[in-house]
């Protein structure tokens, strides 16, 4: 039986709003806090969400003794801060995704919660959907044949805002961090699979990109990676060019579709696929959603994780994130990113 588990919500923007309204269709997990910076904004979110309290700081959050486990959804510079002071203060981690602006603070916020015994996940919610987790099957039962073409794209069209956090150097804006990663961490799931492991790591990464004029983030970009078994992804982000959400895997015997690969179910929406094999009509596979939102499986993931005494997540480990990171860094050197 998964724990059941009393949930903080640290920040009340959208995403955390996104967390919130999926977590009432949990199994597992119920809100009972939320901080934000100022009280006025915690007490709006906790009237919204019928939340029992709210709490004028992040840091008052982190005393609630009702609190077992957060959920940040702060921007990225902010990470690594309060996942540290959620370890030290014996809270179980669900940081939203990327869980730092670079590899070397993931490492130090995964030493915070191995010091302090507690789970850690990063909040890639794609990764717990019964879609990801049967394209993973499919893939491991050599449903079309040998891995070779990984294509994945996350790009959003937008309209350029200096004050948005798209495109804030201060608040780590720019496409890579914020949309590519999820291709990234797609691509080595997919070469993990085909390999039999969790995720793979490439073996080349080529990558180029283009500052916006103005703001200074990455607006476009784009990279190609090759992976064990000679596998190649290609690989792309932007947020100001075009909106493609897609993603494509091509094998020996066949290839799958996978229209909305990194937010299957998003609003309760049902999901679908499409097996192409080799002299076969076209199979689609469907996901009803069931009711159940995309961030309430995150939510009992991390419950179940807790229920078999762990404090890692097989859907998103701690080694998985490190290796996501590492490729964001290069990415983001490749371009020319660079924060304040």
């Amino acid at each position: 039986m998964a724990t059941k588990l009393n949930w903080g919500i640290l920040t009340t923007g959208w995403i955390a709003r996104k967390f919130m309204v999926d977590l009432r269709q949990s199994a597992t997990g119920t809100a009972v806090a939320v901080g934000a910076r100022r009280r006025e904004d915690a007490e709006k979110f906790a009237r919204e969400f019928a939340l029992p309290r709210a709490h004028g700081s992040y840091a008052a959050l982190l005393a609630d003794p009702e609190v077992t486990a957060v959920y940040i959804g702060t921007p990225h510079p902010w990470h690594a801060e309060w996942a540290i002071k959620a370890a030290q203060a014996g809270k179980h981690i669900l940081c939203e995704k990327p869980l730092a602006l670079d590899r070397a603070d993931a490492q130090r916020i995964i030493a915070a919660a191995q010091q302090h015994g507690v789970l850690l996940m990063e909040a890639f919610m794609y990764r717990c959907h019964p879609q990801t987790l049967r394209l993973v099957e499919l893939v491991r039962a050599g449903a079309i044949g040998d891995v070779r073409l990984i294509r994945a794209s996350f790009n959003v069209a937008r309209d350029f805002d200096p004050a948005h956090r798209m495109f804030d150097r201060g608040l780590g804006g720019g496409a890579i961090l914020d949309l590519g990663c999820y291709p990234v961490s797609f691509a080595r799931l997919i070469a993990g699979a085909a390999a039999g492991r969790p995720f793979a790591d490439p073996q080349e990464f080529h990558a180029t990109g283009r500052l916006h004029p103005v703001a200074g983030t990455d607006d476009l970009a784009s990279a190609v990676a090759k992976f064990p078994g000679d596998i190649i992804a290609e690989l792309s982000c932007g947020s100001t060019v075009l909106h493609e959400i897609c993603a494509r895997i091509y094998g020996s015997r066949g290839w799958i579709d996978v229209p909305s690969p990194f937010v299957p179910g998003l609003d309760g929406r049902d999901e679908s696929i499409v097996l192409h094999r080799t002299g076969a009509e076209p199979e689609v596979i469907a996901f009803p959603s069931g009711g159940v939102g995309l961030y309430a499986h995150e939510a009992d993931a991390v419950a179940a994780a807790l229920a078999r005494g762990d404090r890692e997540v097989p859907q998103m480990s701690w080694a998985d994130t490190t290796g996501n990171m590492a490729v964001l860094d290069a990415w983001r050197a490749a371009v020319g990113v660079r924060y304040d």
